[in-house]
């Protein structure tokens, strides 16, 4: 039987209520990317791409001691960042854009990483993705992080149809309070790494099974996907 199309507010509310759901079974959930300052956390950030966040933390000691500031980044020795770099990924596109941005961060922003997603963006390497895990965890400034987990689950929460990122942002963001938009992406991170996954979810014995339309992708006997539960760290 098909199933009953779902009203604005009915969507609002099933939202919101994932969204406790989630506080719940993710109370200490937070951004899994290293870091003690903004520098630190948005070079992490544009290292993870197409990489996963255990390696980034494997290589950032490293390349945070031997760079410590945008002007050591500015000044930096091509080969030397590669190699520091390498296991990353892309290692020779990233030393690209972090010789860049530590020059762009010293001519125009005083060595200092800036606080609005305007000045964000155009730094290199930096998207808006990049600019929210930035402005959400280095300086408080709510920001919702679309990455493929993110998106994967507010597509099968039915909570938008949209596939472009900058979309998906805006539509999310109209259903869940602002003040919430950083913690509920890494509760979304969260759960797509250890339980919604994107072959084979947990359906058995997801918590969220009420509430979301597309039980049943994954096994729903619980002895199976019990299994396919993972603790971290993750990619």
């Amino acid at each position: 039987m098909p199933r009953k199309p779902e009203s604005r507010l009915a969507l609002v509310r099933r939202a919101r209520r994932i969204n406790r759901e989630l506080a719940e079974m993710y109370p200490d959930a937070h951004c899994e990317l290293d870091f003690t300052t903004p520098l630190e956390l948005l070079v992490a950030t544009i290292l993870s791409a197409q990489c996963t966040d255990k390696r980034v933390n494997m290589v950032t000691p490293t390349l945070f001691a031997r760079y410590p500031s945008a002007a050591d980044y500015a000044a930096a020795d091509r080969e030397e960042m590669e190699k520091i770099i390498q296991s990353t990924g892309f290692f020779r596109a990233k030393t690209n854009s972090l010789l860049k941005l530590g020059q762009e961060l010293c001519d125009h922003h005083g060595g200092e990483v800036p606080r609005t997603m305007q000045e964000l963006v155009k730094l290199p390497g930096v998207g808006r993705k990049t600019a929210n895990v930035v402005l959400g965890n280095a300086f408080d400034v709510p920001g919702l992080t679309v990455d493929t987990h993110f998106s994967r689950l507010v597509k099968r929460f039915g909570w938008t149809t949209e596939t472009d990122p900058v979309k998906i942002e805006y539509a999310i963001g109209e259903l869940i309070p602002r003040a919430d938009w950083t913690i509920l992406s890494h509760r979304l991170i969260w759960h797509g790494r250890r339980m919604c996954h994107a072959r084979r979810p947990a359906c058995g014995v997801c918590p969220l099974a009420r509430l979301c339309p597309s039980y049943g992708e994954g096994p729903t006997d619980e002895k199976t996907a019990r299994k396919l539960v993972r603790s971290g760290p993750f990619s």
